[in-house]
Formats: C-alpha cells, structure tokens, sequence
C-alpha cells in the first residue's frame, strides 16, 4: 500500500535563510560573470535546479546548494578555509563526546493491584 505524500512545511526563519543563500549565489555568479547554465554544467547539476537553488527553494539538496555556493564564491560559515577545516575537527571531537543516541526515560509499568 502506497503511503500519500504529505506536503512539507518549513519555518519563516528557514525559508528566508534559504532565499537569502539563493540570492547571494545569484549575485555572486552575475558578478563573476557566469551563466546560469555554465554554473549549473560546473556543479553538475540541470539548468532548472540551479534556477531553483537561486530562487530559494527549500526542497534542494543541501550539498548541491553548498556546492554552487562554493563555485560562485559565497562564504560558507568562515571566510578562510583553513578555519573551517578546524571547525570540523573541533565538531567531530565534540560528537565523539556525546552520546550516540539519545533514549527516553522508561516509564516503570506498576503492575501491582
């Protein structure tokens, strides 16, 4: 039995974050003088995607906007790339810290009448 897709909905603050990172992909490519299919071809990815990254929406793949992002110029979390480099390592020896998953407290069943 096929399950219906129910329609996502995202958050103001997510759905603007996004506009914004699509619009400075947008500017960052028009500065560098690049096409909108020389940057999709670049990524690897169709001419409508990329149109979609640029406009914001939400349903693209994080690793494909990051990549364009990447390709135009846009500073992604540190401007030196070096610090992000140590970004990582400082997060993946966080996360080797922290528990691997996090459980719920069992509740005691009281099963004495």
């Amino acid at each position: 039995m096929r399950s219906k897709s129910v329609p996502r909905s995202y958050s103001r603050y997510g759905r603007e974050a996004v506009a914004v990172l699509g619009q400075l992909i947008r500017i960052h490519r028009i500065e560098r003088k690049l096409g909108i299919e020389e940057l999709a071809t670049r990524a690897g990815v169709s001419r409508d995607m990329m149109r979609r990254i640029e406009q914001g929406d939400p349903r693209c793949g994080i690793g494909l906007v990051f990549e364009a992002a990447v390709i135009v110029g846009v500073p992604l979390f540190e401007s030196d790339r070096s610090c992000l480099t140590t970004l990582l390592v400082e997060q993946e020896d966080k996360l080797r810290l922290l528990p691997k998953a996090i459980h719920k407290p069992r509740t005691e069943v009281k099963d004495d009448f």
